[in-house]
C-alpha cells in the first residue's frame, strides 16, 4: 500500500482549514484516511500559528515511507524535517530568444556609446594638452 503525507480540505466556503493526515494514495482528498498528524490554516497570518504539526507521527510515517505531497514538503522543510528538492529546470525562468537578442543589441549599443565616449574625451585632452606644449616649446 503506498501512504501519502497530504491535505484534506475542511472548513466552510470560502473558509479553508486543512488538515495534513497520512492516507493510502487510492483514497480521496476528503475521504478515509489513516492519521491525522497536523493541521494548516491558511487564514490566519503568516507569522501566527499557520502550521501545526505532530514532528514525532511525521518522522514515523516518512520512516514507513510515506510520500509528502508538493505543500506538505514545504511544510516539513519549515520545520527542519525533510529536505525541499531544488527547482528542476533552472532555464525555464531565463527570458526567451528574442528577449535574449534585444538584450545583447541593447548591450552592444552601450559598449559603442562607451567608447565613443572614452574617444571624446581623449581627444579633447590631447587638445588641451597640445596648446600647453606649444607654449612650453616657446
Amino acid at each position: 500500500m503506498s501512504l501519502k503525507i497530504r491535505l484534506a480540505r475542511a472548513g466552510s466556503k470560502k473558509r479553508p482549514y486543512y488538515h495534513i493526515v497520512v492516507a493510502d494514495a487510492r483514497s480521496p482528498r476528503d475521504g478515509r484516511f489513516i492519521e491525522q498528524v497536523g493541521a494548516w490554516n491558511p487564514m490566519l497570518p503568516k507569522d501566527g500559528e499557520r502550521v501545526k504539526l505532530n514532528e514525532e507521527r511525521l518522522q514515523h510515517w516518512l520512516s514507513e515511507g510515506a510520500q509528502p505531497t508538493d505543500r506538505v514538503v514545504r511544510f516539513l522543510d519549515q520545520a527542519g524535517l525533510a529536505k525541499r528538492d531544488t527547482r528542476n529546470n533552472p532555464t525555464k525562468g531565463l527570458p526567451g530568444k528574442k528577449a535574449q537578442e534585444r538584450l545583447a543589441a541593447a548591450k552592444q549599443a552601450e559598449e559603442a556609446a562607451a567608447a565613443k565616449k572614452a574617444a571624446d574625451e581623449a581627444a579633447a585632452a590631447e587638445a588641451a594638452n597640445a596648446p600647453a606644449e606649444e607654449e612650453a616649446a616657446s
